[in-house]
């Protein structure tokens, strides 16, 4: 059993600890308390060089220098602090900087509310327990043999077709009816390869609807898409050595993943808002009476500065998008303008939750627009951002790549 440290503040009086021991413990894994001595807090917070106000903040501190040094033994580590708390805040990020820098422990950072449940932690403690028990399995560099890879986006549905460590086929529709959809696109990607369904050895699925499409295909891998997108970024970028950080800016949430050797070590997911998601880019364009593959080059060609968008909501930023129009306001300037407000959000609301580790590798159908790639880069101080070829298809891949060698699976029909 995975054992999953959870270190904290106010989760025992908010009434989320049973949310957070069951979301745990719905993928096998074990929430433990590191154990302390009252005499070691102040020892360890000189040590760590901060003392918060809080005594459940010099608490937390205590119990995560407790891990470094070596005090508590634990396969991953869940830090999670009240959202309305700003030194939480701040210890929260710091003692993830903490852990990260002195182990190779897996860390995942929460801010919760009282009205958390256990399911908006799912996919978080699902991560962390595949990271830890199939290590092996994310340290795969290279794909052998036929395999299927299936990623069932909330948008997208992409279908890759791999043999020996090459891509050989690849599908992608509308996500509608779940399995409709990986029917269609699975088509596209067996086309012109001269293998079908019958021929493969294993069957990766990911995303929303991996579950069902696992239990519809018989599939020999079913896995969150954390890891399997981190595995199949710095796969196809070239980066499976060293260090990486992964940027998936999606239709409904976006995720961003650090990698060390090909193994995720800390990720955040976001979701508050659309305005920070390629939803909005997609309700942009058609506002602008463009197709989405149109909004890149003309977002380049843009100013941003011209196009004054006072709110981030989904709402009101198109509303602010319109009146810019109506003023004379040019498309180039508020597609320029659309896209650096969706990654001033991604910025605000997780980059700057994690230590971004160069190269910044951006996959996902977001990926495609140029414009936003050139947004992020300048929001993060004109850092190269990696876009690898098919990047729309990072999840299938991903899943193709891990599922190599797990055995000749059965003959069965789409």
């Amino acid at each position: 059993m995975v054992k999953i440290a959870l270190i904290s503040c106010g989760t025992e009086y908010s009434g989320i600890q049973k949310e957070i021991e069951k979301a745990a413990n719905t993928f096998g894994s074990e929430i433990v308390i590191p154990e302390i001595d009252l005499e070691y807090i102040d020892e360890a917070t000189k040590k760590f060089g901060f003392s918060a106000q809080s005594s459940s903040l010099r608490l937390m501190i205590a119990r995560a220098m407790s891990i470094v040094e070596g005090k508590s033994k634990t396969d991953a580590v869940f830090i999670a602090t009240c959202f309305r708390c700003a030194e939480g805040a701040l210890v929260r990020n710091e003692v993830r900087r903490f852990i990260q820098e002195n182990t190779r422990i897996p860390v995942v950072t929460y801010s919760f509310t009282e009205r958390t449940k256990a399911d908006e932690l799912f996919i978080r403690m699902e991560a962390l327990t595949t990271t830890v028990a199939r290590r092996s399995i994310l340290a795969r560099e290279k794909q052998e043999g036929l395999t299927l890879g299936i990623d069932s986006g909330s948008t997208t549905t992409k279908v890759v077709v791999m043999e020996n460590n090459s891509i050989i086929g690849a599908g992608w529709t509308s996500t509608k009816d779940i399995m409709g959809s990986v029917d269609t696109a699975a088509k596209d990607a067996f086309e012109g390869t001269g293998y079908s369904m019958d021929d493969v050895d294993g069957i990766g699925t990911t995303g929303y609807g991996r579950l069902t499409i696992g239990k519809n295909l018989k599939a020999d891998l079913i896995q969150e898409e954390l890891s399997v997108n981190a595995k199949g970024a710095v796969y196809l970028a070239g980066h499976q050595k060293g260090e990486a950080t992964v940027l998936d800016i999606g239709g409904m949430d976006n995720k961003v993943i650090t990698v060390n050797d090909g193994i995720p070590d800390n990720f955040t997911m976001g979701g508050i808002c659309a305005g920070a998601s390629g939803r909005f880019l997609d309700m942009t364009a058609r506002r602008l009476d463009v197709d989405i593959t149109e909004l890149g080059p003309l977002a380049i060609n843009g100013n941003y500065q011209n196009a004054v968008l006072n709110s981030y909501c989904i709402v009101f930023g198109i509303q602010d998008l319109v009146t810019t129009l109506a003023a004379g306001g040019s498309k180039e300037d508020v597609a320029a303008a659309a896209c650096h407000s969706v990654a001033e959000q991604v910025y605000e609301q997780q980059l700057q939750e994690i230590d971004i580790r160069e190269p910044l590798i951006q996959v996902g159908g977001t990926s495609l627009i140029s414009g936003l790639v050139k947004a992020v880069s300048e929001t993060l101080g004109g850092i190269d951002v990696i876009v690898p070829e098919h990047s729309q298809h990072i999840g299938a891949v991903g899943a193709a790549l891990l599922v190599s060698g797990m055995g000749k699976r059965r003959s069965h029909e789409l």
